[in-house]
């Protein structure tokens, strides 16, 4: 991999995209530091300090915050980060297979995803909006750090006008990420929302392991902070094995004499992958899961009954009963997820339309039946691996006394694992478009 690297930056055409990306990722941090205008920024950080000191992490927030790359709990102008895209591009899809006006888009080609696109960004402008007033609304009635001392002078004017500019300066933060997302996609390397991910939760890193190590207690926390260090890598290294990990369908394509030329007659595979769900489903999960405690922080914790039972079993995230929850939501919705992206219909139907066929199996409707037979004999162990992975964080807290936001949670080791491998690939591929000599030794 640093091979790829170092080789990059001697051809000119790469070296100008890594720097341009380089120079995108820096103006992101820089926003991630910025504080929303009409927020007091030293109760902010007493609030943050406060909250660090007690152990509360991050707690209700803690998946968007990593996300944000720690930018929400600061609220700063980059607090939303780019869930409000994240999660618009999961409602488009999911909504392509429901409305068959976009599954008609998708079938277009180009012009028909660049539509597809457009709405993506009108919804994430919503979505945004909605996002921003009720963290706002949050900040300003102290549930945000419930426990700090100066929760409810986060926000010191309570007027409209202000109100209406963090509104706007938020969403408007939001608008400026996603276009330096797709920059980065126009003209960098990779694909530029997942690198503005990539960059949000590793920048988390060095203070979370840092964090450890101050609370450690063996040999001042040398220890500990090596045991999660080498956690670490290994479950890296798991993780880049599962995700390169591919089921390989034979496809045969028949010979045809098309006038005096031969077409066809080829051999290829269809590439099904392991953890071919990604990491949708641990999102899924884990908004899901947050709906309960987020519905008991606007209740109020003195309601009794049904919010008495939410804070007994669901709000730790150490309880049995989330745990084994969390865990079925988990392989329910990676089931669910690949259902819906991959279709055993279409693709038999395009490989018999150009003439393919699997070898030994009939076309048309025995492959159909092949195909999700294989699906789903390999979403059975994805899914499996990506409950235990998402587990991690909960048996950090109970080993390590760790907070909500550790660094080696399975959420995050996939999406910079992921990000990471297919950004070299595309270094890797594009080096091959301008060096042949590979090819010709």
């Amino acid at each position: 991999m640093l091979t790829a690297f170092a080789r990059a930056f001697q051809t000119p055409d790469l070296r100008k995209k890594l720097l341009f990306t380089l120079g995108i990722v820096v103006v992101f941090r820089f926003g991630q530091h910025v504080p929303v205008p009409g927020v007091s920024f030293q109760n902010v950080q007493q609030c943050v300090e406060e909250a660090d000191a007690a152990g509360a992490g991050s707690g209700l927030f803690g998946l968007v915050n990593m996300f944000s790359g720690g930018a929400l709990l600061q609220l700063t102008i980059f607090a939303l980060g780019i869930m409000p895209y994240i999660t618009a591009s999961i409602i488009l899809q999911l909504l392509v297979v429901v409305i068959p006006r976009l599954e008609a888009l998708k079938k277009e080609g180009q012009s028909g995803q660049a539509k597809i696109t457009q709405y993506t960004r009108y919804l994430t402008m919503a979505l945004a909006v909605l996002q921003a007033t009720g963290l706002v609304a949050t900040a300003r009635s102290g549930t945000l750090f419930p426990q700090c001392t100066v929760r409810n002078d986060i926000i010191p004017d309570d007027s409209i006008f202000t109100t209406v500019v963090m509104v706007i300066a938020l969403t408007s933060a939001t608008a400026l990420i996603m276009w330096m997302g797709e920059l980065i996609t126009d003209r960098g390397i990779g694909n530029g929302m997942s690198m503005l991910m990539f960059v949000s939760i590793a920048a988390g890193f060095p203070g979370s392991l840092w964090q450890i190590k101050q609370q450690g207690s063996l040999a001042d926390g040398w220890i500990e902070f090596g045991v999660v260090v080498a956690c670490g890598l290994a479950m890296v290294g798991l993780v880049v094995f599962v995700e390169l990990a591919q089921r390989r369908i034979p496809v045969q394509y028949a010979k045809r004499m098309i006038g005096r030329r031969s077409y066809g007659g080829t051999s290829t595979y269809i590439p099904l992958k392991v953890n071919q769900a990604g990491v949708i489903p641990v999102i899924f999960a884990s908004s899901l899961l947050y709906i309960p405690q987020l519905l008991v922080q606007f209740a109020g914790t003195d309601s009794g009954g049904w919010t008495d039972w939410v804070q007994r079993y669901f709000t730790g995230g150490d309880h049995p009963y989330y745990i084994v929850t969390y865990f079925l939501l988990i392989v329910f919705f990676a089931f669910f997820y690949v259902a819906i992206t991959f279709n055993p219909e279409d693709v038999a139907e395009n490989m018999k339309k150009y003439g393919g066929f699997i070898p030994g199996i009939r076309a048309g409707r025995p492959t159909v039946e092949y195909l999700s037979y294989v699906l789903n004999r390999i979403t059975w162990p994805g899914s499996l691996y990506l409950g235990l992975i998402a587990l991690v964080p909960t048996v950090a807290l109970v080993m390590f006394n760790a907070q909500q936001d550790f660094p080696f949670g399975g959420t995050s080791i996939l999406i910079i694992v992921g990000v990471g491998l297919e950004t070299v690939r595309q270094i890797e591929s594009q080096l091959h478009q301008r060096n042949y000599e590979g090819f010709l030794r």
